[in-house]
């Protein structure tokens, strides 16, 4: 008994400290989108961590002002995604792939123009994503009409809940 108590504490401070983290990470997002600021206008940035040189953009601070446009709102997609409690949160997939091609499209050099072609990458994800959400809809509705049931106990039913982060993940895997 007293070793289940413990285990119950442990876990409760997990809880409370990936909860402090993500509220913490959302409540700097402003910051983090305005940290390109503070990046020279220059060609090449170096710092004693990396140097960066930006070949396909007139400076290094227009890039990270580009990078941080995307990354913010990818990063709090994806603490979205992760958190969300509905049956419909395989949605929030759609956005996080488009920025994340996004975001690689930055970086390559060989682009000219940022965010032209992500739209046919999308197009597999969107086409997996989409029937499947539909499908899920269609079932809640289906027996939301053929049993006494409220949307809240069919959303209660079709969630996916995994004890962990790391077996959220996983069952993407």
């Amino acid at each position: 008994m007293k070793n289940q108590k413990l285990e119950y504490q442990n876990t409760d401070k997990k809880i409370i400290i990936l909860g402090s983290v993500i509220a913490t990470l959302i409540a700097l997002s402003p910051f983090l989108f305005y940290l390109y600021e503070s990046v020279p206008n220059k060609n090449i940035w170096s710092t004693f961590l990396f140097e960066y040189e930006s070949k396909g953009y007139k400076d290094v601070n227009t890039v990270m002002w580009l990078l941080t446009g995307k990354l913010v709102p990818l990063i709090l997609l994806v603490i979205w995604f992760f958190t969300c409690r509905h049956w419909w949160y395989h949605t929030l997939l759609v956005p996080i792939v488009m920025y994340t091609y996004q975001i690689i499209g930055l970086f390559n050099e060989d682009l000219s123009y940022i965010d032209e072609l992500q739209f046919f990458y999308m197009l597999p994800v969107m086409a997996i994503i989409i029937p499947s959400i539909y499908l899920i809809k269609a079932k809640m509705f289906d027996k939301l009409n053929t049993a006494n049931k409220t949307i809240t106990e069919l959303e209660e039913e079709f969630t996916v809940r995994p004890k962990t982060i790391w077996g959220k993940i996983r069952q993407y895997f």
